[in-house]
């Protein structure tokens, strides 16, 4: 007998997301994962001066706003005609502001999003927010190191705050940094803003080799079984990202399941909405093209996201996505990383396409952006130049893609009369969490649930544990209300 379980909102995320997920014998067989809010940024941002995408985009967020900034620049940019004009200093202080956002929001999302499906903090500290309420999970992990566990916790807060400083040094402030802007960076490279951002980033490199990444192995050698649950679509794509004056870091790519890497080209992503909450005839368009006409009342309708696609296929994007990309691709730090975390456990490569695959690739992500944003410190120029001359073109086009920490993140922007024309964000998890697409396919998170066994339908810790691995990020967006509804849905909060 089956039976329909909802899980409305999901907590521990960014943003409002349910799941609804039909269960026989134990056992999804279907899923559906519902943006429940309705965004508009695209509406707003119409008949605006160009340069204020900057800003208003970054509003779509308050977690990771700098890669939404980072992408409306390089859009904005490229409309401008002045991408090949960017001084190196700006793109490596542009980079240096996304990679401690990257660092910030990877320690955010283990910590203070996921672990606490692994960590029983409510037997060490008792039944105190925000370790309650929760779904009670199978805890596996030995008393000491639950213990260091919940420690780590509290000790993440503090590493968060000194990325958010570290950010601040050359953005202004976290969140909605004034750093990045049209043709470059507002700040100039100092050595004492050299020295300041280095010394906290030395501090920051140390939590991560020495906490972050042992407390990733504890859990999955308590839980090694999640190598094997959530695989999930099969595809991994990565826009890539982090411009660099030698090129980018994060290599762009599709890879499959069985390790075979193939091309991505922006023109063949389309955008479906034959279950989403938008009228029918913006579908399969192509985000240059594309436009935002909500339908709130539409019948097939299940979500506020819209479904994108790769040459029509569904693909999964995120710290995964990158990872799988630059090791296929030849990467060599990525490749001794990945092997060493995979020898560990005796397992292929294949066994990263999971939930705990999910995780060990965002803490060696913050390892490799965290090394890395050294040496891109140390490049740095104080007499050099950080932003390109530029005139306000009467028309433009523009595409900015670029990498969140959540995944790949996409601005697309017509200009006409100085104005914004037409203007189209496709974010993260709005690939990780579409619904079905126009050929009925489910998305990344749908089809990484179906197949999840579950144990007792009042107490389905197990599709938490699949959802949250992704870092669901569904934004701070506008909010919709049926005032003549005479009966306020009922939610369970865990």
């Amino acid at each position: 007998m089956s039976t329909t379980i909802t899980i409305d909102p999901v907590t521990r995320i960014e943003g409002h997301l349910a799941i609804e997920a039909v269960v026989d014998n134990g056992q999804v067989k279907e899923a559906k994962s519902s943006g429940t809010l309705f965004r508009g940024f695209e509406i707003i941002l119409q008949g605006r001066d160009p340069r204020d995408a900057n800003r208003i985009t970054q509003r779509i967020c308050g977690v990771c706003p700098t890669s939404h900034g980072t992408a409306s620049c390089l859009c904005v940019d490229e409309a401008f005609g002045i991408t090949d004009k960017i001084p190196d200093n700006a793109k490596l202080i542009r980079s240096l502001i996304l990679g401690s956002n990257f660092l910030q929001s990877h320690i955010l999302h283990f910590y203070h999003l996921a672990a606490l499906d692994y960590v029983d903090a409510v037997g060490v500290v008792g039944d105190v927010a925000p370790f309650v309420p929760r779904y009670e999970g199978d805890y596996r992990v030995s008393g000491q190191a639950n213990v260091e566990l919940v420690n780590h916790y509290v000790r993440a807060l503090d590493i968060r705050r000194k990325c958010q400083e570290m950010l601040s040094i050359f953005g202004g402030k976290m969140p909605h940094n004034v750093g990045i802007v049209t043709g470059g960076v507002t700040e100039k490279p100092t050595e004492d803003k050299i020295a300041a951002f280095l010394w906290r980033l030395n501090e920051i490199r140390d939590f991560v080799d020495n906490t972050y990444i042992p407390d990733v192995l504890a859990v999955a050698k308590a839980y090694s079984d999640y190598f094997g649950i959530g695989k999930g679509c099969g595809r991994l794509l990565a826009y890539g990202g982090m411009d660099l004056p030698g090129g980018r870091m994060f290599k762009s790519g599709v890879v499959t399941d069985d390790l075979q890497v193939g091309p991505f080209a922006k023109e063949n992503i389309t955008e479906h909405v034959k279950h989403s909450w938008f009228v029918d005839s913006i579908s399969g368009k192509n985000p240059a093209q594309g436009e935002t006409i909500p339908e709130p009342n539409k019948v097939k309708g299940y979500s506020f996201f819209k479904s994108p696609r790769h040459e029509g296929k569904v693909c999964e994007v995120g710290p995964l996505a990158r990872m799988a990309n630059n090791y296929v691709q030849g990467d060599a730090t990525v490749k001794k990383l990945v092997d060493t975390v995979l020898s560990e456990f005796n397992a292929a490569p294949a066994a990263l396409f999971s939930v705990l695959g999910r995780h060990a690739a965002r803490a060696i992500e913050a390892k490799v952006v965290g090394d890395a944003m050294e040496g891109w410190l140390l490049q740095l120029k104080p007499t050099g130049p950080t932003i390109a001359d530029y005139q306000l073109p009467e028309e433009g086009q523009g595409s900015g893609l670029t990498e969140a920490p959540r995944g790949a993140v996409g601005h697309w922007i017509s200009i006409k009369d100085k104005k914004i024309a037409r203007y189209q964000v496709i974010a993260p998890t709005t690939w990780n969490c579409s619904p079905k697409d126009d050929k009925d396919q489910p998305g990344p998170v749908e089809q990484s649930i179906i197949g999840a066994k579950v144990k007792d339908k009042d107490n389905p810790f197990e599709i938490v544990r699949i959802v949250r691995a992704f870092d669901p990020c569904l934004a701070c967006s506008v909010h919709l209300l049926d005032a003549k509804k005479s009966e306020i849905n009922r939610f369970r909060v865990v």
